[in-house]
């Protein structure tokens, strides 16, 4: 079973949890765009791994295992996707490259992605230097700034 296709089961499941307080095929197979046997196979097969409980016509249940990949799975995503946004990516394309880059990216990068996003997001301002990347992504040219002269 690929890993993606793993999580991202886990996570819709888990999206739907929070939202309805249960899970059942009907509702996985629109979220993920699949034909609902294929959804059940795959809850077999979940069920099987350990990372949900599935009682055919009643729904699914994420297990413990189940509910912590979902929840560092949505971690990473808002991590990378709020990342992406302060580097300029789009809204919708920001969180649809999450959706991918969500899925490969080691522990250890993460941290530090958060990290940035917490030194920035604590700063009083904006740093200066998202400013100037900012124009340069807009014009190609940088500003004049007292870092950027060789001494």
């Amino acid at each position: 079973m690929k890993r993606k296709t793993l999580e991202e089961y886990l996570k819709v499941i888990y999206l739907l949890e929070k939202r309805n307080g249960h899970a059942k095929t009907g509702e996985i197979s629109s979220e993920l765009d699949v034909k609902p046997p294929s959804v059940t196979e795959m809850l077999k097969k979940l069920e099987e791994e350990g990372y949900l409980k599935y009682k055919r016509y009643e729904g699914v249940k994420l297990t413990r295992t189940g509910k912590n990949i979902a929840r560092n799975l949505m971690i990473s995503h808002e991590t990378i996707a709020d990342f992406l946004k302060i580097i300029g990516v789009e809204g919708e394309q920001a969180e649809l490259d999450a959706c991918e880059l969500e899925h490969h990216i080691s522990q250890t990068t993460l941290k530090k992605l958060n990290k940035l996003i917490e030194f920035i997001d604590d700063a009083p301002d904006e740093p200066k230097w998202i400013e100037h990347y900012r124009h340069y992504v807009k014009t190609g040219e940088r500003k004049e700034c007292e870092f950027y002269k060789n001494e």
